[in-house]
């Protein structure tokens, strides 16, 4: 009679001989295109990638102010983001109103632009080339490709392709709602990415930015690798001989080649393959369980107030010149609230930043600046920023002088940061490194395209979800916020996935050549199973196909083992 151990063992052999010969050539698929992009990252449009192509912004050219903008779309009091930018080498408003949709104005005449047409894609296309004066043809318009998946692109549905005529053979996606520039996508980084990210997360099987099949498609089989990885691993340490050999005088009971590499790579590369499928699995967040526990930090509080209703008094002529007579070279302005005090953020073509207040408000910042203790209190006054030089020429519009800063002093964001989280305050400091979940990545990983500044306020809350909130000075942003179950699936998905300690991301290339090579261990192992699997396959299937009476030949008698 069969034990119940012996039951257990027979499963575990099925399971894994079966489900493995379909499994294999996934996680083959995996491994290699994990390597593919440990190099070459899924297409993205970072923040310092847009701002480096965006002309720097002429104060004489902005002839509009802001509320005529806004009340040209309509959007005087509900606007919840407002920039002024660039598009197709022109400035522009971009407005997003309550709704999440996405308007431009023209900041020279107050006319507000159509939806981009192929004309326009071209035009922009062409000031994103610049200086090297690459010729751009309008491909066709989509509402998503096997590039355009991202959530964050919708509002500015559907794209304008447009191709570039440079020497990466450039191919752009212009958004019909602003005829902005949103993203790029190099010939090289195309080819490459139908071996490496599409594959990797089984893109070809998605059709929409939100799409639920998909994602259980990918949980569901993540599930199945998984299974097999176990179950390969209790079945390979059960047939090596720790003591004692087989007859053959080896340790493993397989004497022809793949089963036994197969064996062999299993049991040396069988840590790192169960680490990665199942680390692949929690990065769909099955079930929902690294949600956050409890609601996020509230920014609208936080804020205290939305840019459509509260402005600075200063025109966006009037801080661009403030920001040139302080050697700062702005290409986009964008209108913030913090704790109901407007204020201006600034970024330069390398993505630093500057924050513009009217001259009262920013004399209050900077006196508490001055008060406060640590290097933001130290570093928040732009050095000469005072307003002089060409910012008097708004002298006249009955208010003080634009004030510069480099970042908001402590005792602002600490007075704020109790509007975050409903709990109190337990800890606050100030971090000039990074530390185990705020920290940044290399443009080809997947976060790579969120800014992550040094230095960074850390705030944690006595709250029963244990909150942890990032504030950047720089911006007055939330730069992140992690919550008890949020820090739990980052160590079950971006550690094991990714190896991604900052220490490890400090010497890229060590662990990039670790990396490589486990992953080829992990695929010698993936390659040996699908031999095994499809000569196994071809067995079943030929007796499967034998004539009826015709006698089969014996099969070779197992190997007597020494005792």
């Amino acid at each position: 009679m069969e034990t119940p151990w012996s039951a257990f063992k027979r499963a575990t052999y099925l399971v894994h001989r079966w489900m493995g010969i379909a499994a294999c050539l996934l996680m083959a698929a995996w491994f290699v295109s994990g390597m593919v992009m440990l190099f070459v990252g899924y297409p993205k449009l970072t923040p310092w990638e847009r701002l480096a192509h965006l002309p720097a912004l002429e104060a004489d050219r902005v002839r509009v102010p802001v509320a005529d903008a806004l009340a040209r779309v309509g959007a005087t009091a509900s606007a919840t983001e407002i920039f002024l930018t660039s598009v197709a080498g022109r400035p522009v408003y971009r407005v997003r109103d309550g709704a999440g949709r996405l308007y431009a104005v023209d900041a020279a005449n107050g006319q507000p632009l159509p939806r981009a047409g192929p004309a326009a894609a071209e035009a922009a296309a062409r000031a994103w080339a610049g200086p090297s004066g690459a010729g751009a043809r309008y491909v066709d318009t989509v509402a998503e490709d096997r590039w355009t998946h991202s959530g964050a692109l919708d509002p500015h549905r559907p794209l304008l392709r447009v191709q570039l005529d440079d020497d990466a053979r450039t191919l752009l996606y212009v958004s019909s709602a602003t005829g902005e520039v949103v993203m790029d996508a190099p010939l090289a980084q195309r080819a490459w990415n139908y071996v490496g990210a599409w594959l990797h997360w089984l893109y070809f099987l998605r059709d929409r930015p939100v799409d639920p099949g998909w994602s259980w498609i990918v949980i569901v089989l993540s599930a199945a690798g998984t299974v097999v990885a176990v179950t390969g691993t209790l079945a390979g340490v059960w047939r090596w001989r720790f003591r004692g050999r087989y007859k053959s005088g080896s340790r493993s009971p397989y004497r022809d080649f793949y089963p036994r590499w197969h064996h062999l790579t299993g049991l040396a590369f069988a840590a790192i393959t169960c680490t990665w499928i199942f680390s692949g699995l929690m990065s769909m967040n099955p079930l929902g369980i690294f949600a956050a526990q409890e609601r996020r930090p509230d920014v609208v509080s936080y804020r205290g107030g939305v840019p459509g209703a509260l402005r600075p008094a200063l025109q966006p002529a009037e801080a661009l010149r403030a920001l040139q007579s302080a050697s700062f070279a702005p290409r986009e302005l964008a209108w913030r609230v913090l704790d109901g005090q407007p204020y201006l953020l600034a970024h330069d073509g390398a993505d630093r930043t500057r924050l513009v207040l009217d001259g009262a408000a920013g004399d209050g910042a900077a006196r508490e600046g001055a008060a406060g203790n640590g290097a933001a209190g130290n570093a928040a006054t732009e050095d000469g920023a005072t307003g002089n030089g060409a910012a008097g020429n708004g002298a006249g519009l009955g208010h003080a002088q634009p004030r510069i800063l480099k970042q908001w002093p402590e005792t602002v964001l600490r007075a704020t940061a109790a509007r975050l989280v409903a709990a109190p305050l337990a800890d606050m400091r100030l971090l000039d490194h990074y530390d185990d979940y705020y920290y940044g990545r290399a443009p080809e990983a997947m976060n790579g395209g969120l800014e992550r500044r040094l230095p960074v306020w850390r705030l944690k809350y006595a709250d029963a979800a244990d909150t942890w909130v990032y504030l950047d000075p720089r911006t007055g942003d939330m730069a992140l916020g992690v919550d008890r179950a949020q820090r739990r699936g980052r160590w079950l998905f971006n550690f094991l996935h990714s190896w991604d300690l900052p220490a490890m991301l400090r010497d890229e290339g060590w662990r990039v050549a670790v990396l490589i090579f486990l992953s080829a261990g992990g695929l010698a192992l993936s390659l040996t199973g699908v031999v095994i699997g499809v000569a196994r396959l071809r067995r079943k299937l030929g007796r499967r196909s034998s004539p009826p009476g015709r006698a089969r030949p014996p099969m070779p008698a197992a190997p007597r083992r020494k005792t």
